[in-house]
């Protein structure tokens, strides 16, 4: 049994719980676009209490992923092209200053070293995936690890507000593109366009890296506007 159940803090770890496991069925599609969350359904599908299941869904909603409509309750939000290329020109420009201030603050010693392996050891676990992926759709441990592999790029970065929102919207966007597996073929070479951001990030060419990284944002919102289009014509 985690110890952290048994302190006073035992209500934020059981919100932190179902914030995790809701947002997750929500990027995966298992909790699919314009859905009702219904706290009772809820409560019986995570096993956990009312009050964590308000209090994450009231996150949720602060991460753009939930709404909130008066008198209705909590629906998962719903897609559109539209919203998506405004998630995506939005998470280019985040995306880019984050990574630049990283490469910028990481300096020539120890922080810069540690920075380097830390980037290094997310891309050799997420090449060992790929490998074993074949042509296969992602897992959750790809996706566990290439989350790791984007955030590892920015880690460097002294601005926090700024990392926090380039999660916010880097969720956002995987939600369009966890979707786009169930009706779109993979047309891409993914690993190579994550080679090309790690080399150039490690080299510390700045303007190289986030040419990479935005080409790679935009290859991929791409994908995912023909997929949306054809998940709203299933509506």
């Amino acid at each position: 049994m985690d110890v952290r159940l048994k302190s006073s803090n035992a209500g934020s770890t059981l919100t932190d719980q179902a914030y995790q496991n809701i947002r997750e069925d929500i990027l995966s599609g298992k909790l699919p676009p314009l859905l009702r969350l219904r706290v009772d359904a809820l409560k019986t599908l995570y096993n956990t209490g009312n009050s964590p299941i308000r209090e994450a869904l009231s996150r949720l909603s602060g991460d753009g992923l939930v709404i909130i409509e008066e008198r209705r309750g909590f629906t998962v939000a719903g897609i559109s092209t539209e919203e998506l290329w405004d998630i995506t020109e939005t998470r280019v420009v985040v995306e880019i200053a984050a990574l630049k201030s990283s490469i910028e603050n990481a300096g020539d010693g120890t922080q810069g070293d540690s920075w380097e392996a830390q980037i290094l050891a997310t891309f050799h676990r997420l090449s060992k995936l790929d490998q074993k992926l074949g042509q296969n759709p992602p897992n959750d441990a790809w996706e566990r690890v290439h989350l790791e592999f984007h955030e590892s790029l920015v880690a460097a970065s002294p601005y926090e507000k700024l990392k926090h929102i380039r999660r916010q919207l880097f969720d956002q966007s995987e939600r369009y593109r966890r979707l786009s597996l169930t009706k779109t073929p993979g047309s891409r070479n993914v690993p190579e366009e994550h080679s090309e951001i790690l080399n150039a990030t490690l080299e510390r060419n700045v303007k190289k890296a986030c040419e990479c990284l935005a080409k790679h944002i935009y290859r991929t919102a791409e994908i995912c506007a023909v997929s949306s289009m054809a998940l709203s014509e299933d509506k």
